[in-house]
């Protein structure tokens, strides 16, 4: 009897990441790490990632000494499932680059955008959303840039809703990152959403970054971090102190009903203090904070355990499933069972 012929291999998501003369290197290596290294749990890869440029292939010089030969032009974004724009901080004779302040596109970027096929994702990251904006491709949306630029990209595209005080926007096809690192965030963010915390989790391992930011949080601090704390130098209402042991203190208490009280007193900090200080270190007040964190710990321990829902909804500390059932689906859009069924991998433990 002839044998049957294996099935092939699916087809991987391509993600062309678009770049220009004047490109820093480390927003390029960004998608090319994040989503190259993401694995299914047969190990094998879940996105395909090219470079391509607008002039057609060929050097590419970058913010700094290195040049990147680039072996792609714009064809590629007609095939593209995801095309992630980066920044660039060189301004041509004709001062093109809308990152460098021109609000118009060259004819060449854009047409090169114009081959972008209809039901692309579009992402940026740092000022390269300024190129998404150039293109209207941001009009009436929610979005994010560098927030030492963001007086003039709101100059510049009044009709976008800028928020600078966030890491990452999500408008469901179009989404949008602030300065620099907050790129690995956005595409840690992207792998999560198209296949699960236990990958996205895997990916931040192995890259050696931690496996969530929240979009919503400040894309810096307002005031200067804390020192250390001197013994006996913090005074009864913790000044020279931060939230960071507490957040690691809450983290390993989930399952406790963590009040605002106790959590300011292992603060050392009044309840007043500590939720202003709280919201300076992270851009979120406590609560939102903790239910955050217990949504995140609900979606790893659906993915990666059969525990039912009634016990996974204790450990975490949000008491019942009726209550577990509510926060997932206005965190995440859909039921927890829902959520397992789409995530979990076959073979995890049961416990």
């Amino acid at each position: 009897m002839a044998q049957s012929t294996p099935p092939p291999a699916p087809r991987r998501h391509r993600v062309a990441v678009l770049i220009r003369p004047g490109f820093i290197p480390f927003e390029l290596g960004i998608p090319h790490r994040i989503f190259g290294i993401a694995r299914d749990a047969g190990h094998r890869p879940l996105y395909d990632v090219v470079t391509c440029t607008p002039g057609g292939p060929g050097l590419v010089r970058s913010d700094s000494d290195v040049l990147v030969h680039v072996e792609h032009g714009p064809e590629v974004l007609e095939t593209a499932d995801t095309v992630v724009v980066p920044a660039s901080h060189t301004t041509g004779p004709d001062g093109a680059d809308p990152a460098a302040g021109d609000a118009g596109l060259t004819p060449e970027l854009a047409a090169a955008l114009a081959r972008i096929r209809p039901g692309a994702r579009l992402m940026s990251i740092c000022t390269g959303a300024f190129v998404l904006a150039a293109a209207g491709l941001l009009d009436g949306r929610p979005a994010t840039t560098h927030w030492l630029e963001s007086d003039r990209f709101r100059r510049l595209y009044p009709r976008v809703r800028l928020d600078p005080d966030v890491l990452y926007t999500d408008d469901g096809d179009v989404l949008t990152s602030a300065g620099v690192a907050s790129g690995v965030d956005l595409c840690l963010h992207v792998v999560r959403r198209d296949h699960g915390t236990a990958v996205a989790q895997d990916v931040a391992r192995r890259t050696v970054v931690p496996p969530h930011r929240d979009g919503g949080q400040a894309q810096y601090v307002r005031r200067p971090l804390p020192g250390p704390v001197r013994s006996g130098s913090a005074g009864t209402d913790g000044a020279d102190a931060g939230t960071a042991a507490t957040r690691a203190w809450a983290l390993g208490r989930l399952e406790e009903p963590l009040t605002l009280a106790a959590m300011a007193r292992h603060a050392a900090m009044s309840v007043r203090t500590f939720t202003r200080r709280f919201r300076d270190e992270t851009g979120e007040s406590p609560a939102q904070w903790l239910t955050r964190q217990r949504v995140e710990h609900a979606r790893t321990l659906l993915e990666s355990t059969a525990l039912p829902v009634e016990q996974v909804a204790r450990r975490c500390g949000f008491g019942t499933a009726q209550s577990l059932r509510a926060h997932v689906q206005a965190a995440l859009g859909v039921t927890p069972s829902a959520y397992r069924r789409t995530f979990r991998r076959e073979g995890d433990a049961a416990a």
